[in-house]
């Protein structure tokens, strides 16, 4: 991914409004932390639009998806600020939601934070579930294997006898 990286940056050198950079996790520990960094590589972003401890990018990691995000999704784009970059429907909405006071913003803005803090949990809750009857599984077979095995090695040594003494037995006549 680094060299897809470093490209991309390459691409946005001359950008006033993107920069694309990249921090060292395991040197700024703290810094990562802040930013809810938990695993590597993490890429995360900041607009206008993000948590304050911005989003995680969740694409491709080859050159073209990066830039296809970076041109749609970061630098100018359609906002309150910004509304010549919008569509009309677009237009609505953001309007409906300025009519709107600070506090319904927040309890609105948390729902939504809460519901996909939920979906996650749920999810891996449920992942748990499924590792723990997983290995639960894999227990019962290895259990089976183990109390089939010793006949088995049985069968086939009599087999292979067999057929090992009825070539014995073809060869003298």
């Amino acid at each position: 991914m680094k060299p897809a990286w470093d490209q991309l940056g390459e691409s946005f050198a001359d950008s006033k409004t993107v920069l694309i950079g990249d921090v060292d996790c395991t040197i700024e520990k703290d810094l990562c932390s802040r930013f809810g960094v938990r695993g590597y590589p993490t890429i995360k972003y900041f607009t206008g639009a993000t948590a304050a401890d911005g989003d995680t990018y969740e694409g491709g990691r080859d050159f073209d998806s990066l830039k296809a995000f970076a041109d749609e999704s970061l630098g100018p784009s359609c906002a309150p600020d910004n509304r010549d970059l919008c569509d009309e429907e677009q237009l609505k909405e953001i309007d409906a939601a300025l009519a709107q006071s600070a506090e319904d913003l927040d309890a609105q803005i948390k729902e939504i934070q809460d519901g996909i803090e939920t979906a996650e949990k749920y999810l891996k809750d449920e992942v748990a579930k499924l590792q723990e009857r997983y290995q639960e599984l894999n227990k019962e077979k290895d259990d089976k294997i183990a109390e089939l095995s010793p006949g088995l090695r049985v069968l086939r040594s009599a087999a292979a006898f067999k057929k090992a003494d009825g070539a014995a037995a073809k060869d003298e006549l």
